[in-house]
């Protein structure tokens, strides 16, 4: 019974975290046609009408930011991140688990725990002195876009903590838990459908 209560609710926080990951992620993507829009107006400004504007270069900045901080949780529920996977991808399932169990606890916790922890001393004392940035003539603020740092490393946290539970799930049944959204490479959407006959199909 316990261990069934226990099992309930790690694949409850597994669907949790990988639910709060793409929600987030997905509502930051909007930055990149936000981006977009900013740059070609830019470009139209500079060009057409002889009149570039001094906060654009600024604002793409914070937006890059913004999208490059919030979307790391999703890369990393959806196993999107690039990896030097050639030695990886040959070792048994449960092998592959154990490997990326210890990885957790010696590089990802360590610095994400540090990204959260000085994060939030680095916007609280933005947010204090009301930062701007230096390199704008228009004083572009700043504070705000410093506070997605510790967000990005507290959603950071929960989605490697889940990431644990997989591995741990795995090593015991010898069998990743299913993701609510995989990222594939190309290559494999490619031999799948080269396999099956059809047109590839994207997964995301």
């Amino acid at each position: 019974m316990d261990k069934y209560i226990n099992s309930h609710y790690i694949d409850k926080y597994i669907k949790f975290a990988d639910s709060l990951s793409v929600a987030v992620g997905k509502a930051f993507s909007w930055c990149i046609v936000i981006l977009c829009l900013g740059t070609c107006y830019e470009v139209i400004m500079a060009y057409a009408f002889n009149k570039p504007t001094l906060w654009n270069f600024d604002f793409s900045l914070q937006m890059y930011g913004a999208i490059f901080m919030m979307a790391g949780a999703y890369t990393l529920s959806t196993q999107a991140h690039v990896r030097g996977d050639v030695l990886y991808r040959l070792m048994k399932v449960k092998t592959q688990a154990k490997l990326d169990l210890i990885l957790y606890f010696i590089f990802f916790f360590p610095g994400v725990i540090a990204l959260t922890f000085y994060g939030f001393d680095y916007a609280a004392l933005a947010w204090k002195i009301k930062e701007t940035s230096w390199n704008s003539p228009a004083q572009i603020q700043i504070y705000m876009a410093k506070s997605l740092i510790p967000l990005a490393g507290i959603l950071l946290t929960i989605q490697g903590i889940s990431e644990v539970f997989r591995s741990i799930i795995c090593i015991q049944t010898g069998q990743w838990p299913a993701r609510l959204v995989v990222a594939e490479e190309t290559e494999k959407i490619l031999m799948r459908a080269a396999e099956e006959g059809g047109e590839p199909k994207d997964v995301i």
